[in-house]
């Protein structure tokens, strides 16, 4: 095997190697001045996105799970630097099979980090994001 055969396969191996981390990696999204938006799958075939928000000096934050199935329950907990802020179930709608959990937080001194979890509570999936404010 020639050395530029090598280096093309080793090439390949990396660019397949990066094309994998970015499809599972979370992503962002195009968001308005101050906003942060994450997106990511989950361990199925659902999706999250994860939106914070400056609201007159506190933190909106939406967490979204879309679902291709309407009327499944899941548990949801929203963490805010590492402490449970939020505990509850969400029971996805029509037309899309998605729900929604908005809250209001407060801005705390520095770098707010929020990360939500939901578990569908019939199948198992679970979906998890984090963003930073």
């Amino acid at each position: 095997m020639t050395a530029q055969t090598l280096i093309k396969r080793a090439a390949l191996a990396g660019l397949t190697a990066l094309t994998a981390v970015a499809m599972i990696a979370p992503t962002g999204v195009a968001a308005k001045d101050g906003e942060i938006i994450r997106t990511g799958a989950c361990t199925n075939r659902s999706d999250w996105k994860l939106k914070l928000s400056p609201e007159n000096g506190r933190i909106e934050v939406q967490f979204e799970v879309d679902t291709p199935r309407v009327g499944q329950v899941w548990r949801v907990r929203l963490f805010q630097n590492g402490n449970l802020t939020f505990q509850g179930t969400r029971t996805t709608q029509a037309p899309s099979g998605s729900f929604e959990l908005r809250v209001l937080r407060s801005n705390t001194a520095g770098t707010d980090t929020f990360r939500g979890r939901a578990i569908n509570l019939t199948t198992g999936e679970v979906c998890q994001g984090q963003a930073s404010i």
